[in-house]
Order: C-alpha cells, then structure tokens, then sequence
C-alpha cells in the first residue's frame, strides 16, 4: 500500500551531502485567510493543520515471504461504479458521519509510554506462473504502423537558471483538518502527489497515487481502503488561499474511487501510478506507470511499464491502451515516469527510467496519434527520429531527476520543469525555450531542510507570472501540500 518508504526517504539519503548546497530560505508558515485559522479547512472548529513529527507513533515494518502465484492473463479492466455525490451546503458538515466520524481507538501502551508502535507485517512476494485464464474476447486491433522522418530540429540557448524568492506553503490539500476535508468527504485519509491537468476550460482535474482510508497512520500510505489513485476536480483560481475541490471520482456514499486498477501482487503488479495528464478536446489522457515492486535501495523501484490511459466521459472511467506501452526492458527502458505536454501540433513526452535517479529523455507525438507508438519521433542528437526507438533518445536534462512535472508557460513563452533532485535533496525548477533545450541550470524551490522527507513538485497549471504554484508530498505526513514559490 503505497510501500515507497525507502524509495522517499532515497531524497534524504542521497542529497544528505548536498543539502548545504541546496541554498534556499526558509518556507513560511501558511497564511490565514480570511476569518479561517492557518492552516485548517473550511471549517473554524477543525484544529489547525500541522506536519507529523519525524518520529512516528506507528510504523509498520514489511516481512516479505515467498508466494508461488498461478497468474492468470491480465483481465479485462472491471467495470466502474459510479455514484454521484452531493456536499452539504455547510464545509462544517460531514456529509457521511457513519462512515467517517467513528471513535477513535484508545491509545496501546507503546502511546501511553510516548514511543512508536512497531507492527510487523508479513507481507507475500509472489513469484508468478502462467496459468489459464479467461477468453477475454474480441481485442482491438492495434493503430495502423506509420514511418514518422528524421527530422533535425536545433536547441535554443540555455536561458539564466530561475531566481526564486519567496517560498510559503499554502495550504493542506488533503487528509484529516485539511482544506478539503477529504477524510470526511472521500474517505481519503492519506495520499500522495497530486497531479494536475487542465481537464475543461476552467476546470482542473488533479490525480493522487496511492491512497488509504480508515485505519491511516503515517508515515506512508499505511492503513485499510487501499486505492492505487483517485481523482478530484475544481475549478478554484483563488490559488492564493489553497485549492479547493468541487468533487471527486466516487464510487459509493464519501468514497472516491480507484480510477485506473492495479493487481495489487508484490513482484507481479504491485500498484498503478499516474505521471501526468492532459485533455485533447472531449478526451482525457492519462500517462501512468505499473510498479511491479518498491526496492530496498533507496529512490529505486522497479516497473512493468510505462502507459497511457484515456477517459471519453470526462474522468469517470478509464481505460489503459493495450499498445500505449513502453515496456521496461530488463529494467533499463526510457520513459516508466513520464510527463505529457500537448503544445502546438505536438503531445510532447518527457521521461525517466524507473527509480528517481536517471535521466530525462524526450519524445513527440502529433496529437492525432497519441495511442500509436510507431508515430512517436524521439530525440536524439539534433534531430526528432523513430531510429532507434526509445531506448536511444539522448537525455535533455540529465539525472538524478524524479517525479517530472513540465509545462508550457503560454504568456512568458516558456517551458517549465519541476522534479525532485535526490543530488540536491530538493524539488528543483529549470526553464527553457524550447522542449529539447538547451535547459537552464536548476534552482532549488522546496529543500529536505524543510520538509526532510520530500518528494512530488507537481506545478499547477494557472501558476502565471512569477507566480509558480506547485503540489509537495511527504512520506512523514502522506498527504499532499500547496506551495508558492515567487520567480522573480
């Protein structure tokens, strides 16, 4: 469930020598609004948000043990359920308190003491043999091949690396006393990333990862309600106060529904995670990657693949594209991690191997043809080429580089980049003119001085002028963040 805890505490690991370097002041302190409290929700009584200690009260630790797993082929994506939900008028009401406002536990004795309670938890890792399975009936046939040119294209200069001033957080996104109340509206306690697209005019669509409900104790995604992603809307620009979310994908009363399935097999296909999303028209696209296991090393983990997913009724259900796939071959495949950009006749495709700590490669698409693979041009030494595919495309920013987040700056003609640097131990920005480069230097917005147990970076997409409006995550909290860094 969410098991990314030594992949996220790799940003801690492999930057601790470089955390010096990482200069940036310290983040202020949310700002109230209004007559609410900093840091609470919508309602005044709620208590005010705070980060978790780094010390947790609970920490499951993993047994793996061997399972032998008959498999069956993959079948077909399940049906969704969908129920459509309506808030009270009132932020201050739960609209579900049988499901939500439950009595809290008394505390054990490792509470009493002040010290953390340590679970163990035998955990299968499964060593899959084929098995029979289902007829899964007619399949589509795939795109018809095309043969794209070689096509040379020059790097614009590498403009100055952004200066950034001030940094605040902004506000608690989600989880218990946030802004969104999420635990009481969605049953989603604890997630992570934050994902955010464009998904109508004035509208943002906005993805998490891994998400637990009741029973959620950080730090990681522990707990019961285990969904690999979940999805909100809104259509807040006060960007200023927080974002505030108008709905969310939900499948039964105060549940917010997994939108993109995952097996949930350790070593077979442990979980589902979105990159990134964009709209073309009526259609919605989501790039995602299936995580066979989290490794031990820190910011590593290993994938199936790389995909992308597609919704025709505006993000109530999905479906993966059986050819939009980049398989990772013997896990050394470009593009697990993938951020998708849609500017001019292009969906241009950023991506990293798996774990957070290679390079960043780049591809391009024309937007009628996201779902063929034959039409995809990757770079590769001045020139947009299928020659040799994507295992060939020469990186535009190199490594360590996790969790990409880019997008096209339309009033300052840019491109924009945040990921988290494990070198630098911070989510860093860089910027360029064009989407192959040459990018700048980076410029470190959010640090593990801060948050130590950072990662995501995730930039919203009415971020305008020097204002730059980004999603964080913590593995100490689990929950995702609004932060707002000035470029000046």
């Amino acid at each position: 469930m969410a098991m990314r805890m030594l992949a996220a505490v790799g940003a801690i690991v492999i930057g601790v020598g470089t955390v010096v370097c990482a200069e940036r002041p310290a983040v202020a302190a949310p700002e109230p609004s209004g007559t609410e409290v900093a840091g609470t929700g919508p309602c005044t009584t709620d208590p005010v948000a705070t980060h978790e200690p780094l010390v947790p009260k609970t920490l499951e630790v993993p047994i793996p043990y061997p399972v032998i797993t008959v498999l069956p082929p993959q079948p077909p994506e399940p049906e969704p359920s969908r129920t459509a939900m309506e808030l009270p008028p009132n932020p201050c009401t739960s609209p579900c308190p049988d499901l939500t406002d439950l009595p809290e536990p008394p505390p054990g004795l490792a509470a009493q003491l002040g010290v953390p309670e340590v679970l163990l938890q035998p955990k299968p890792f499964h060593f899959a043999v084929p098995g029979p399975g289902p007829d899964p009936g007619p399949v589509p046939p795939p795109p018809a091949p095309v043969q794209p040119p070689v096509e040379p294209a020059a790097s614009a200069p590498a403009p100055p690396a952004p200066r950034v001033g001030a940094v605040r957080e902004v506000a608690k996104l989600t989880g218990a006393h946030s802004l969104n109340r999420t635990d009481k509206r969605w049953q989603v306690d604890g997630t992570d990333l934050g994902i955010m697209w464009e998904s109508a005019p004035g509208e943002i669509a906005t993805v998490f990862g891994d998400t637990v409900g009741r029973g959620f104790h950080p730090p990681g995604g522990m707990g019961m309600d285990w969904r690999s992603n979940v999805l909100a809307f809104s259509t807040d620009r006060e960007l200023a106060d927080g974002v505030t979310y108008d709905r969310m994908v939900t499948d039964d009363r105060c549940h917010a529904a997994e939108v993109l399935s995952s097996r949930k097999l350790d070593n077979v296909e442990l979980t589902t995670i979105p990159t990134s999303g964009f709209a073309l028209g009526d259609r919605q696209y989501l790039s995602y990657t299936s995580v066979r296991t989290w490794h031990s090393l820190p910011g590593t983990f290993f994938t199936n693949y790389g995909g992308i997913a597609y919704s025709d009724d505006h993000g109530q259900s999905w479906t993966k594209d059986p050819y939009a796939r980049w398989d990772n071959i013997f896990g050394l495949a470009n593009f697990q991690v993938s951020a998708m950009v849609p500017q001019g006749d292009y969906v241009y495709m950023f991506g990293t191997p798996n774990t957070r700590l290679g390079a960043v490669g780049l591809a391009r698409v024309p937007k009628n043809e996201v779902l063929n693979t034959t039409a995809y041009q990757y770079w590769r030494d001045g020139s947009w080429t299928p020659v040799g595919g994507f295992s060939a495309a020469t990186p535009v920013v190199d490594g360590p580089a996790g969790e990409l987040s880019v997008r096209y700056d339309q009033a300052r003609n840019v491109w924009q980049m945040s990921y988290l640097d494990t070198a630098k131990a911070a989510i860093v920005v860089r910027e360029a003119d064009s989407p192959q480069g040459a990018w700048s230097a980076s410029t470190p917005t959010t640090t593990v001085r801060d948050y130590p147990e950072l990662y995501g970076g995730f930039i919203h997409p009415w971020s305008s002028g020097n204002d730059l409006y980004y999603t964080i995550s913590t593995w100490s909290d689990y929950n995702v963040y609004l932060m707002h860094a000035v470029l000046e």
